[in-house]
């Protein structure tokens, strides 16, 4: 899907967010980007968006071009949900810039919200709904266009451990039901080994990838139980060690 060569960044602060940054993305892949707080992973997510600009290096898009914008769903930290919206009008806002009426939408809202668990809950407010409730609005907002690539960007950081376990499981049934791909961010070595097909590790600022892991775990409800995804955490571990010191 995407070949990125050799890519750098730098802010006009001065901070150096990237350097010499390559990795391949191929269609369908479910991509880990690893590493500890302020290594970069948060700005080649935004490169790949097309959110931001790399000052040095390549973005080579198999297809020629760019994914249109509806190809491409974004999920942020934080939900960014339209307070005063419904859960509905808020899956709906991206087909709505598309200038797709709200009635042509609603078979397609009505069929995400589904997916994600939300079904029965349409016509809620964002602070009627738990953090985790809002976080599958914002799921399903990203989802409700059929995008061929879903960026992820530590969706999950600021839930409790039992929501985000069910949610780290849910998002493995959409992936193997949708097939899209995701690239998702996070600095939990235990959320990357529970997810991820391949892990990429990136080193400290300026993040460059120091490595990558293909996963042998079963990615199943019952992944956290499986002798190989304790091995594949301590590898894991024992790399990110390496590139600390």
């Amino acid at each position: 899907m995407l070949t990125i060569s050799s890519v750098g960044r730098r802010f006009p602060t001065g901070t150096e967010a990237l350097r010499d940054a390559s990795l391949r993305l191929n269609a369908g892949d479910f991509v880990a980007l690893l590493g500890p707080s302020g290594c970069g992973k948060s700005t080649l997510l935004r490169l790949i968006a097309g959110l931001d600009r790399p000052d040095s290096g390549t973005l080579t898009w198999d297809a020629g071009q760019p994914p249109a914008p509806g190809e491409v769903g974004y999920v942020f930290q934080d939900a960014t949900l339209l307070p005063w919206a419904s859960t509905a009008d808020n899956v709906w806002l991206p087909l709505r810039l598309r200038g797709i009426s709200r009635d042509q939408a609603e078979p397609a809202i009505a069929a995400v919200l589904a997916r994600v668990g939300l079904k029965g809950f349409e016509s809620s407010r964002p602070r009627q709904l738990s953090g985790g409730m809002r976080m599958r609005v914002s799921i399903a907002r990203a989802l409700v266009t059929k995008p061929r690539l879903l960026l992820m960007d530590e969706p999950f950081a600021a839930l409790d451990e039992f929501t985000r376990h069910k949610l780290q499981a849910d998002l493995l049934a959409l992936h193997a039901s949708i097939g899209c791909t995701v690239v998702f961010v996070t600095h939990s070595i235990y959320e990357a080994a529970f997810l991820a097909r391949r892990v990429v590790l990136m080193t400290p600022r300026p993040g460059r990838i120091a490595r990558e892991m293909d996963s042998s775990v079963s990615h199943s409800a019952d992944t956290r139980l499986d002798p190989a995804y304790a091995a594949l955490v301590a590898e894991i571990s024992q790399a990110m060690e390496a590139e600390l010191r």
